[in-house]
């Protein structure tokens, strides 16, 4: 079992003064300008609904394209730079520019090379060579490039079928059952398995696609603080004292969901002292590994593995192939019983395209290289990297001042910014300077808790983490934003860790 060792530090009380009077002057300006569109004295150039529509029942909500009108308009250089390339360790980024305040860019027709922190290329199989492209390639030529119907209908391969009994090997469940969008994969099955009269206990934390899947349910939703176990034991002996809201009837069921690496704060969920709640509530565990699995554990098992505890206690386990995989879609897991109805009852497996023979035999080939069967140690290889890699520059981050959130082997590393305006600059600087960084605020974060989102990968050289922090030391001295005040922790024991 690994240490579970997390980074969690305060700001000050004047920068998260100084934090929240920066948003308070944006949202007053932003309210300000859009009575000037009103009265015609300023120009709006947002999409706009036919007056007709927008008189019965209004598409768009004023209040909820604030931020796009006001803010995300102005960072969109930011956002949604253009990647030309694939995004590996190294990127392409097209250059472009804006005449009229970001509404609209320009190419320049060139490029700008880039070392690529920001993609959740864990085990760096993001690539467009080697033997997984040269499979990737053959299974084109000879399935196609799509499929043109659902699972359930005439949709389902061959090879999508040996993906689905590899996938339950490797997670050590009884079957699994893949789909082709990650996102869908928890909004549209958590509806399946849970209804009426049912109970979610959901971490304040959780990714969108789980939050939305969840009021899709119809369930009764309650919310436990971040990784929190005596707010969530709290929380299920008052649920199972009351019951049901007005009835008091017992619930259907209860499901308490977590994710396994929380992909902006970087903690990895207390699993064990989560499965000995689960038991002793006799409630059922729903596991979302997108982040962890391939990027924790000596194999690349994920959570379960890390902690060393038996992968059967968890009912469900979820997770996508984006991340470690290289690939898109995402997998269901747990027992055959769960799976089959799962098969027959969710939207996502009943209507929704099947994925394309490519992206499947993708995520086919790196699982077997993640688990040996390739006949290399090319898999083992790159987790070791990742976790080295992970530990070395989470510590020098911490080193030159920063604060760091987050357990200290997770390649998830959110670097705190605070304020809007430095948040922006960070990262117009650090690509100024050859880095690529994405960086998060509200309403994606906590309010005062803007920050970069770094990503960290097996295919970075130790050489490309050494460029990137020591861009990142001159950018955060430029802009003032080494706020840490907590002393070092003391190295490793093992040296192996740091190299």
């Amino acid at each position: 079992m690994e240490d579970f060792s997390e980074s969690f530090e305060e700001v000050t009380l004047l920068t998260a003064f100084v934090t929240y009077m920066s948003y308070i002057i944006l949202a007053l300006v932003g309210y300000v300008r859009d009575a000037m569109m009103k009265l015609g004295i300023d120009e709006d150039r947002a999409a706009q609904e036919s007056p007709k529509l927008k008189a019965f029942t209004p598409l768009y909500q004023d209040f909820d394209s604030f931020f796009t009108r006001h803010m995300y308009r102005k960072v969109r250089d930011n956002w949604n730079v253009p990647i030309a390339s694939l995004p590996g360790a190294e990127s392409h980024l097209l250059e472009r520019y804006s005449d009229d305040n970001n509404w609209s860019f320009k190419l320049t027709g060139t490029t700008r090379k880039v070392i690529n922190i920001g993609s959740y290329n864990y085990l760096g199989f993001a690539e467009n060579h080697g033997p997984r492209s040269d499979a990737v390639q053959a299974t084109t030529q000879y399935y196609g490039n799509g499929v043109c119907s659902s699972r359930q209908e005439l949709g389902t391969l061959a090879v999508q079928e040996e993906l689905e009994k590899l996938m339950a090997e490797f997670l050590g469940q009884e079957d699994a059952l893949t789909f082709g969008m990650g996102f869908a994969t928890n909004t549209l099955n958590i509806p399946s398995i849970m209804g009426k009269g049912c109970l979610i206990v959901s971490d304040r934390l959780n990714h969108a696609s789980l939050v939305l899947g969840v009021r899709l349910s119809g369930a009764t939703v309650k919310v436990f603080e971040h990784n929190n176990i005596e707010s969530l034991e709290k929380l299920l002996k008052k649920a199972i004292v009351e019951g049901q809201p007005r009835t008091h009837r017992p619930w259907k069921k209860i499901l308490i969901i977590v994710e396994g690496i929380y992909s902006m704060e970087g903690s990895i969920v207390k699993l064990r002292e989560m499965i000995a709640l689960k038991k002793k509530y006799k409630c059922y565990l729903y596991l979302d590994e997108a982040h962890s699995i391939g990027a924790l554990g000596p194999t690349g098992r994920g959570v379960v593995e890390y902690f060393g505890l038996n992968p059967r206690d968890i009912d469900i386990m979820m997770g996508t192939f984006t991340k470690s995989f290289g690939a898109s879609g995402g997998y269901i897991s747990g027992s055959k019983e769960l799976v089959d109805y799962i098969r027959v009852h969710s939207h996502a497996a009943t209507y929704a395209s099947s994925t394309s023979a490519p992206v499947v035999e993708q995520t086919l080939s790196t699982l077997k290289t993640i688990m040996g069967m390739d006949g290399t140690t090319v898999g083992r290889d790159r987790i070791e990297m990742l976790k080295n890699n992970t530990r070395y520059f989470r510590r020098r981050c911490m080193e030159l001042g920063f604060i760091v959130y987050g357990n200290d082997d997770s390649p998830v590393v959110p670097v705190l910014l605070y304020l809007p305006a430095k948040i922006t600059c960070f990262a117009r600087e650090c690509r100024k300077r050859g880095l690529a960084v994405v960086v998060v605020g509200f309403p994606a974060t906590p309010i005062i808790e803007g920050r970069a989102r770094i990503c960290l990968s097996a295919a970075h050289t130790r050489e490309m983490l050494d460029t990137a922090l020591k861009i990142i030391d001159e950018v955060g001295d430029l802009l003032g934003v080494k706020y840490s005040r907590r002393p070092l922790p003391p190295p490793p024991t093992d040296k192996s860790k740091m190299e």
